[in-house]
């Protein structure tokens, strides 16, 4: 008997702080409920600028101020829990940017930390919302206004010494190749050479928007409250909180306050909602376009991408009208048609249906395999917004499948000249560069091509 009274009594004993670690778990599973997990930080890093993505699984409302001696940004991002997987602090080598460090500041607020170079008016921060990654934040550092050939002249660093940080608080609201495009001038920068822009169904076809579900958040992370590291390189708590309480909001606690203009700003950054969109998968039907390595038609890798385009922006509320959807031309004379007619049946569909952009998408391809990136192209003596979005589709495509920047062009391609709205034609990749093929050819490079490209409108009508 006594025997058996010491094993309970030593089962007892081992099962206490298996019980203590489920009530730890239970309590910040119930802590986190409804708040956000940051579960990456991304970093993509070209000769222009610097772009970070902070992933979050939900749409995220967030503030922003200023500190120098270094100069610092710093973005706090209010009812969110950092995942124990994101690194705290990232290494970046970059002309524009030296450091960046986020960790948990207070129980409620995720803080990132960007020690940059840039000095207070050569970086943007804006949310995009949608997609695979319900909520993102997106910082940019560098030559924001010109991404292809301008320089950015860096401030001087010699300045006094300063024993407090900042100044500014900001509240935000959430989240080549010549086709047979009948180009009447070649871009003379671009070495590829494919077919044409031959494709699209000759009937419009619109879609109607649709809402996106909001992934919940994940209970299973780090339960650490104040990650020091990013507090101390930010400024102390105490100056943030007297920054942060100029705002007032529905937001209580330390929790930095929201306006309440937030949700509309939102909608209004996000663009989409109401927007009339063309999109244009690149030949289609008895053009292939270019033909990759392993046989993989060009034709087949648009239409792929323009479907899963649609659907993402479809998600987001926009109105989109397709060239195509299957396999075919796009003129009424299928076939028949000549390469003038079946170009302007596509551009016909934009303008017929005064769309507000158009988004022509195709892959590159060059005699040599080791040609490879992505581009963004818009007519020469196009309209300033037609560059604005060639760069800002070019960038989106990048970040998502981390391409080489081959950066944003200018051309003479028929369907960008003929479009009465801004357009750009989009090479997402070099189709005869096997890796870029292959990519391309898989479901995770369709799905990250078409959210590329969605960054980018999103980010053209923010």
């Amino acid at each position: 008997m006594k025997r058996i009274l010491f094993l309970l009594s030593v089962i007892a004993v081992m099962l206490l702080p298996m019980a203590g670690v489920s009530a730890a778990s239970s309590d910040f599973s119930e802590r986190v409920s409804g708040m956000a997990e940051i579960t990456a930080v991304r970093v993509n890093s070209g000769s222009d600028k610097i772009r970070i993505v902070v992933d979050a699984s939900k749409p995220v409302r967030y503030t922003t101020m200023t500190l120098k001696n270094p100069d610092r940004v710093i973005v706090d991002i209010q009812g969110a829990w950092l995942s124990a997987k994101v690194k705290r602090e990232i290494a970046v080598s970059s002309r524009f940017v030296n450091d960046i460090r986020i960790g948990q500041f207070n129980k409620n607020t995720v803080r990132l930390v960007v020690e940059n170079k840039v000095g207070s008016s050569n970086y943007k921060i804006f949310p995009l919302t949608g997609g695979t990654v319900p909520g993102r934040v997106v910082l940019d550092f560098g030559n924001l206004s010109d991404s292809s050939k301008a320089v950015i002249a860096v401030p001087d660093v010699q300045q006094k010494p300063s024993t407090t940080g900042s100044s500014s608080v900001s509240t935000t609201k959430p989240t080549t190749p010549a086709t047979s495009q009948t180009q009447e001038s070649k871009p003379a920068t671009k070495p590829a050479v494919k077919p044409s822009d031959s494709s699209s169904t000759s009937s419009i076809q619109t879609t109607k928007p649709a809402t996106t579900p909001v992934k919940k958040p994940s209970s299973s992370s780090s339960t650490e409250d104040i990650d020091g590291p990013a507090k101390e390189a930010a400024g102390t708590a105490t100056d943030t909180g007297k920054d942060s309480s100029k705002n007032t909001g529905s937001n209580a606690g330390n929790t930095p306050a929201i306006t309440d203009d937030t949700d509309a700003d939102i909608a209004a950054l996000t663009g989409l909602k109401g927007r009339k969109i063309t999109i244009d998968a690149g030949h289609g039907g008895n053009d292939s376009g270019a033909i990759g390595p392993t046989g993989v038609m060009e034709k087949s890798v648009t239409l792929r991408i323009a479907n899963e385009l649609r659907r993402l922006l479809v998600a987001d509320g926009a109105t989109v009208y397709m060239t195509r959807t299957t396999d075919t031309e796009v003129s009424p004379k299928g076939a028949n048609a000549s390469d003038i007619e079946e170009l302007q049946a596509r551009c016909d569909v934009a303008n017929n249906t005064k769309s507000d952009i158009f988004i022509s998408i195709h892959m590159d391809s060059f005699s040599s395999g080791a040609a490879k990136g992505t581009t963004g192209y818009y007519y020469s003596l196009g309209s300033q917004r037609s560059r604005d979005l060639a760069d800002k589709v070019r960038q989106g495509v990048i970040d998502q499948i981390g391409t080489q920047s081959r950066g944003t062009q200018s051309c003479n391609f028929y369907v960008v000249k003929h479009t009465d709205m801004p357009a750009t034609l989009v090479e997402v990749a070099f189709i005869s560069n096997p890796q870029e093929e292959q990519l391309l050819n898989s479901e995770e490079g369709i799905e990250k091509a078409a959210q590329g490209i969605a960054d980018g409108i999103a980010d053209y009508f923010g």
